[in-house]
């Protein structure tokens, strides 16, 4: 039996958010947050709009869902994020407690996994999911601002 309601189904919604970043010209990373298979709060990247070096799509998303709830604790939430969560944004999630993080594509640089940063002991990681389909759009953006240059 097919779910509507997969990884995958969310990755999707967060890639569109990602869509939004790149034609606004940012870093394409999107974000979603889920509780009980409801998208509670949409994010992306908008740290050139708001020349704000924090506004990472993981960062307003976990504002929005906060908001949301009416309060900070997003126990019972899944994030799913189009690039692996970076030192910052990893750390956030430790203070959300976030139930579950979702990305696509790896950012092996600046991700938190090589950088080993601590995530809350109760949150699990799915890796992967839709992951050329992310890293793609942000190759894309890359390869068009080098050409621009």
């Amino acid at each position: 039996m097919m779910k509507p309601f997969d990884d995958t189904y969310f990755m999707k919604r967060a890639l569109q958010e990602a869509q939004l970043a790149f034609d606004k010209n940012e870093v394409p990373v999107g974000a979603v947050i889920v509780m009980n298979n409801q998208i509670i709060a949409r994010a992306h990247n908008l740290t050139e709009t708001l020349n704000d070096v924090t506004a990472h799509a993981e960062m307003q998303a976990f504002t929005a869902a906060a908001d949301f709830l009416g309060g900070k604790y997003l126990k019972e939430c899944t994030l799913y994020v189009t690039l692996e969560p970076c030192q910052m944004c990893a750390g956030a999630s430790y203070w959300t407690q976030i139930g579950k993080i979702v990305y696509g594509a790896s950012e092996e640089k600046r991700g938190f996994i090589n950088l080993n940063t601590t995530l809350h002991p109760k949150t699990t990681v799915v890796a992967g999911v839709l992951k050329e389909e992310c890293a793609t759009l942000l190759k894309k953006f890359f390869i068009e601002k080098r050409n621009l240059n």
